[in-house]
This record gives C-alpha cells, sequence and structure tokens, in this order.
C-alpha cells in the first residue's frame, strides 16, 4: 500500500524525531483543524497528523481514502518547485492531495471541513 521506498535508518530516525516535534509544536491552523479531524469526528475516517510517507512527512493523513491535506503557511511561498515536486511523487504515488492556507483553516474552518468531507 502507498509507495515503497527505501531509507536510511539515520534518515528514518531524523523523520520521525521531525515528525513527533512538529506533532508537539502544531502551528495555530494545525492545532484548529485537528481538533476537527481527530477521534474519527468527519464521517469515522481516522486521520493521523504530521504522518511519514516515504521520505515525506504530511500534515494530516486518511489512511483509508489515501487523502494528504496540507495546511500552507508562509513557509510554501520559499519552497513552491519543492511542494510542487513532492505533491507530483505523492500524486503518482495513488494519494490525493487537498492543500489550504492558514487563513482558510482559521478564518473559514467549517468550509475547510467541508471541502474535506467531499473528499471522503
Amino acid at each position: 500500500m502507498g509507495f515503497e521506498v527505501t531509507i536510511l535508518r539515520e534518515t528514518r530516525d531524523l523523520l520521525i524525531a521531525e515528525s513527533r516535534y512538529m506533532r508537539k509544536n502544531p502551528t495555530e491552523a494545525e492545532a484548529v483543524l485537528w481538533r476537527q479531524l481527530r477521534e474519527k469526528q468527519l464521517k469515522g475516517h481516522k486521520f493521523r497528523r504530521q504522518h511519514i510517507i516515504g521520505l515525506y512527512i504530511v500534515d494530516f493523513y486518511c489512511p483509508t481514502k489515501k487523502l494528504i491535506i496540507e495546511i500552507d503557511g508562509p513557509i510554501h511561498q520559499k519552497q513552491i518547485q519543492y511542494d510542487l515536486d513532492r505533491e507530483e511523487v505523492l500524486v503518482t504515488a495513488g494519494y490525493q492531495i487537498i492543500r489550504f492556507t492558514n487563513n482558510e483553516v482559521l478564518l473559514n474552518p467549517s468550509n475547510v471541513v467541508e471541502r474535506i468531507l467531499m473528499c471522503l
């Protein structure tokens, strides 16, 4: 399921450490959306946050639907090409990605949830 990639143990350990750090230190927008996604609140689907897929850490992931939810903050303006390349790899591997800006999540969370529900 997903795509398989061989990762050095050291790289995997770094990804795990970064994922744990990001779960403990979410952005405001991530914290707002997580309150909506946790505990199977959306049609009973389980979501994981800061989930590792291959060499990438995605903001939120629903394994039953292979749905990735990304929240783009200011950093994403500086890494546009990286995000495009990453998205191409993940979509080619069969994942669906939906993106929101921090402002979308913070200013209109109900709209964000509705858009996610349409993907489930």
